[in-house]
């Protein structure tokens, strides 16, 4: 079966065609694909389809198997791989994700890809969207105590959810010790991504990103989309700023009327090759 293996500001995914794990398990494949020790070694798996609706279809796979709604920076993979694969002749490609069609436009320069702006929607802020089991509509600097520790959370759904808290330095946050703390906290009965963000300025900040089956990640797409809107409504930053991650740098809008946030960041190939596959 033959793989390329990608990331988006280290954020990593091993992509296949589609059609060639039809006949096999896409969850027991991703854990084996993205073992560090033993596979490709990924934070997910993207399979790549047909669409009724766009160029293609993206279903992603976590590294343990479970299935995300939605992956901004593999939006982005997703993109490059078409446009470089499939000779897309348009720099604007209509991707299908299980949260909707996502407009991704390249940056190409003869033939390959390397900027990716990803029209990314409408967040939403509605609790049940989460979901969590806390009384309350919104999200929004509500002071919670997990595990005995207090946190003020501001909760942002971009097709899947994200838990964000504003500290003072992120560079002292214990992110492998806490995160999954807060990913699996009852207040979330189907666990959380989890972002401890510092503000730099009014438009930029840090981010370290704790993702649920994942775990720490170099960056997320989706979780800077989220802290965009998490910064803008509780004034700690303006509606377009510049996220610095351990992977590198997103530039995220949120547009005044408030129905898209778009993400821009770099794609990259790592390599391809051919994983073998188990004849029964």
């Amino acid at each position: 079966m033959r793989f390329t293996k990608m990331h988006g500001l280290g954020n990593d995914f091993v992509l296949v065609d589609a059609a060639d794990v039809r006949s096999r398990d896409a969850v027991e494949l991703a854990r084996a694909v993205c073992g560090r020790r033993t596979g490709v070694g990924a934070d997910g798996l993207i399979l790549i389809g047909p669409s009724a609706r766009a160029d293609a279809r993206m279903t992603i796979y976590n590294a343990d198997g479970s299935r995300p709604q939605m992956c901004g920076n593999g939006v982005r993979c997703v993109a490059k791989w078409i446009v470089e694969r499939d000779g897309c002749r348009s720099p604007v490609v209509r991707i299908e994700t299980d949260c909707g069609v996502k407009d991704a436009t390249c940056d190409v320069v003869d033939g390959r890809v390397r900027l990716v702006r990803v029209d990314m929607g409408a967040p939403s802020l509605d609790a049940r969207a989460m979901p969590t089991t806390l009384d309350v509509r919104r999200v929004v600097n509500h002071a919670v105590h997990i595990d005995g520790v207090a946190y003020v959370l501001t909760c942002v759904s971009m097709g899947n959810p994200h838990a964000v808290i504003f500290v003072d330095d992120v560079g002292k946050i214990a992110l492998d010790r806490v995160g999954r703390r807060i990913e699996c906290a009852p207040i979330f009965p189907e666990r959380i991504n989890v972002h401890f963000v510092q503000p730099v300025s009014d438009v930029r900040v840090r981010i370290g990103t704790w993702e649920r089956g994942a775990g720490a990640t170099r960056a997320c797409g989706t979780g800077a989309c989220a802290v965009c809107v998490a910064g803008a409504i509780t004034d700690r930053t303006s509606r377009s700023i510049t996220a610095t991650l351990p992977g590198g740098e997103l530039d995220i809008e949120w547009n005044r009327d408030g129905d898209h946030v778009y993400m821009t960041g770099l794609a990259t190939e790592v390599f391809a090759g051919d994983w073998p596959v188990r004849r029964r």
